[in-house]
């Protein structure tokens, strides 16, 4: 069989199309990931999946953005809603938070596995800033390095207990960004000193997880041009500084804060040192020039990739009832000096 290509790739809809399915035969990406347009049912989704497998011959990974809030590409009535977590978890002690995000990913987990995805782009160990641009604030787990480095490992236990690989992200940090990187490109105006005491800290305590995807931002004195998908310096710093060995993926080349065509951005990013690129929109005539530009594994690619899916391990047994009354609990208990502070965490 032809070895897996360094590529995770969207689709159009709902229903794998025969054109897609013959690309994706032909290609044979590391895997595939989901969104909110390709999916409506759980027995569309498990099909969508189960075809999806079917076109590449193999039990390939299928990611998805389950962060719970804002971000999340299964929903109601189907699928749990989630509170986002920076406000669902602003009330807890640190030890509550960290059980209750891993009883929030443990749930996710089931539900994810039940129709076929075995793949979570969380935990996000990206720090809240009061400057911290809207698309990403209410997403993160807290404002300071240890409170979120504890509750993203919790997050990733909670994924990894449910048989779904964990993507931490964005390395290495996207906290102190002020504009959207779907749009245009951020720079991080911090000493990078500061950074090193601050954002960075989450992801070094992180950094033996599997797989980890970047962030689309500029750090000035690393790299003054090229943001950190793209540039050779900020990836050798995500390797030797920060210490991610993993494998390590682009985040998706679909948005506008890399420049370029689609398949340059692939280009510049494999070049830069990452592993795999993540072309999400499901444009077939993109994905073709992407696919084109991204090349084959490396062999030491190659070796991270085969260890990143030795970690995707079956789910173990639980009682999902007993663990959802248990989050419920949690965000409905009294805390600090008696008084009531339950949050809107629905389940």
């Amino acid at each position: 069989m032809t070895m897996h290509r360094p590529l995770i790739l969207g689709c159009k809809g709902l229903h794998l199309e025969a054109a897609e399915a013959a690309f994706f035969q032909q290609v044979q990406p590391f895997g595939f990931i989901l969104f909110a347009r390709n999916v409506e049912t759980p027995a569309q989704l498990s099909a969508l999946c189960a075809d999806l497998r079917a076109a590449v011959g193999r039990n390939v990974p299928i990611f998805t953005d389950q962060e719970g809030g804002r971000v999340q590409r299964l929903r109601a009535p189907h699928w749990r809603e989630w509170a986002p977590p920076l406000d669902s978890l602003a009330d807890l002690p640190l030890e509550a938070a960290c059980r209750a995000m891993w009883l929030r990913m443990r749930i996710i987990a089931a539900e994810l596995t039940a129709v076929g995805i075995d793949g979570n782009c969380a935990p996000l160990a990206d720090i809240a800033e009061a400057q911290t641009h809207a698309v990403l604030r209410n997403r993160c787990y807290g404002t300071s390095p240890e409170r979120v480095s504890a509750i993203a490992r919790a997050c990733a236990d909670g994924l990894l207990h449910g048989g779904v690989l964990p993507v931490l992200k964005h390395i290495p940090g996207h906290g102190q960004a002020v504009v959207d990187s779907h749009l245009e490109t951020p720079t991080l105006r911090a000493p990078l000193d500061r950074l090193r005491q601050t954002d960075f800290l989450p992801f070094q305590a992180l950094a033996d997880l599997p797989l980890g995807m970047t962030g689309h931002l500029v750090l000035p004195e690393v790299d003054p041009q090229l943001p950190v998908t793209v540039s050779p310096h900020c990836i050798a710093l995500i390797r030797e500084e920060i210490g991610f060995n993993g494998l390590l993926i682009t985040d998706d080349l679909s948005m506008e804060a890399l420049g370029g065509t689609p398949a340059e951005r692939a280009t510049r990013a494999r070049a830069a040192g990452c592993d795999v690129v993540l072309h999400c929109n499901g444009n077939l005539e993109e994905m073709r020039a992407v696919a084109a530009a991204a090349g084959e594994f490396s062999p030491q690619e190659a070796a991270r990739a085969t260890e990143a899916l030795q970690a995707r391990q079956p789910a173990q047994p639980v009682d999902i009832h007993a663990l959802a009354a248990e989050f419920e609990a949690l965000h409905s208990e009294r805390r600090q000096d008696g008084t009531e502070h339950a949050r809107s965490a629905p389940l």
